[in-house]
């Protein structure tokens, strides 16, 4: 048997890889830090290390409990942890498909032939017989074998197959990070909103109860002759009015207690018992700590999941491209065995076989320059979505920290109209234990101080919630 040559230079070219290396997405701004950082007021967001456990800063314990069982019972975070086994096991499979592949068999073959004579073929229980008065001859054969085939991946085809599946895993760990950020985020606000829900609720409802206070004295005055029928109607229309701004607040309540539940995975009313006590809406710290601007593509799952996914698009390019090229594999058979049962464990009776083999689909009438285009335009599919991922996350970070830097100033103008009210409505208690005022000008006063409370507590709601907004921006909320 000679030795075929032509399999050496084809040998050789084992090491060649087809297609382009990706050597990383082109740029898309990312050098340049958002403008919002270079405006932000330093002593507020301090170039600090950020904390990926951002809701502890909060300091709200019911909060982190929530986070806590948010992360490990969330259907959202167990889909993405799915997706990730799906892309940890493709990349198993790749690495096996590179490998040889083996097989083991066991045959056993009886046969009855008619009119052909075996000749001593027939002495393991061969007959003649047969109504037809033809000549039957039986066979038996056994065999016991192994064999091998292994495909040489000569163009890289296999090795950018394995390549797009590596991107793939980073990908969906990428991914993985991301459902965390935005269920961490989704938490916090649901629970602030909650907190807000809950105090201005009572405040409402405080609040109705003073102006039905004042319908009540001001109907006692028409009857006294000191007040007319349409100052009461304006009383009477504004106790609905008052009445009406409660129930909506309800139902959000309501409404947000439900969200959280889901949230972490329980049914509605699974959490009642843990936020039925009433607890201050938490705040953010006096300075938020944003680490350093220029990692912030580093930091952003969602950007790193699109930059993993350009990866994958760019190594199946040359998956493409491999296949227009000849293949090479090799398949080897070795087995025992014979007519005899005793064969299968009889030396004398190995057989080999080692079959080399070419093939070249030359002639596909451009089917596979179809596929090639159709990987290059994913690929630049990939490119222009992570060039969007990028300028979203740059616009995210800016807008977050202009919000939150506003929101900030918000808080104080609300909390120096709630002093205000405050002061107005502890002079107007003054004059009327001394005489010189009427009930009904205490108790609008009370109102004026109960939506002025309304107001600080809303606005520190919005600013706690642009503060987690701020956070989710940043790519924060996982390890």
């Amino acid at each position: 048997m000679r030795f075929p040559f032509w399999l050496v230079p084809m040998t050789l070219l084992a090491g060649c890889t087809v297609g382009p290396d990706y050597r990383g997405p082109v740029s898309a701004g990312a050098a340049t830090p958002p403008a919002a950082f270079a405006r932000a007021d330093r002593e507020a967001v301090p170039q600090a290390p950020a904390a990926a456990a951002w809701w502890t800063a909060l300091g709200d314990p019911v909060l982190d409990e929530l986070e806590r069982r948010a992360l490990a019972g969330s259907p959202s975070v167990a889909i993405a942890q799915a997706r990730l086994s799906q892309a940890r096991a493709s990349l198993g499979l790749e690495r096996a498909n590179s490998l040889p592949k083996a097989n083991a068999s066991a045959v056993y073959v009886h046969a009855r032939v008619p009119g052909v004579d075996l000749g001593s073929s027939n002495q393991d229980g061969g007959t003649a017989g047969g109504g037809s008065g033809e000549d039957q001859e039986s066979l038996n054969f056994y065999n016991v074998g192994f064999d091998a085939s292994w495909e040489i991946d000569l163009f890289g085809g296999q090795r950018r197959n394995l390549e797009a599946a590596r991107a793939s895993l980073g990908a969906a760990e990428a991914n993985l990070a991301d459902a965390r950020v935005s269920l961490a985020a989704e938490v916090a606000q649901a629970y602030v909103a909650l907190r807000d829900r809950q105090h201005r609720l009572a405040l409402a409802r405080e609040s109705a109860e003073k102006q039905r206070a004042i319908y009540e004295l001001t109907a006692q005055r028409r009857d006294r002759g000191a007040a007319s029928t349409l100052d009461v109607e304006r009383q009477r229309s504004q106790v609905e009015q008052s009445n009406a701004a409660v129930l909506p607040l309800g139902a959000e309540y309501d409404a947000y207690r439900n969200a959280l539940a889901t949230l972490t995975g329980e049914v509605p009313g699974a959490l009642d018992d843990l936020l039925a006590a009433p607890a201050a809406v938490p705040l953010p710290p006096a300075e938020v700590a944003v680490g350093d601007p220029a990692a912030l593509l580093q930091r952003r799952p969602d950007v790193r999941a699109a930059e993993r996914q350009l990866a994958a698009s760019t190594a199946k390019i040359g998956v493409a491209k491999a296949a227009a090229f000849p293949r090479l594999s090799f398949l080897g058979l070795i087995g025992l065995g014979g007519t005899s049962i005793g064969d299968v464990v009889d030396p004398d009776k190995l057989a080999a076989v080692a079959v080399p083999q070419l093939s070249w689909n030359f002639l596909d009438f451009g089917r596979n320059a179809a596929r090639v285009g159709q990987a290059e335009g994913a690929r630049d599919e990939a490119a222009a979505q992570y060039r969007s991922a990028v300028l979203a996350a740059l616009r995210d970070a800016e807008d977050a920290l202009s919000r939150y830097g506003a929101r900030r100033q918000a808080v104080v103008t609300a909390a120096r109209s709630k002093a205000s009210a405050d002061t107005s409505a502890a002079l107007v208690r003054q004059r009327f234990d001394a005489g010189t005022a009427t009930r009904i000008e205490l108790l609008d006063t009370e109102r004026q101080r109960i939506s002025a409370d309304q107001a600080l507590i809303q606005a520190k709601a919005q600013m706690t919630t642009d503060f987690i907004a701020l956070e989710k921006a940043l790519g924060l909320g996982w390890e």
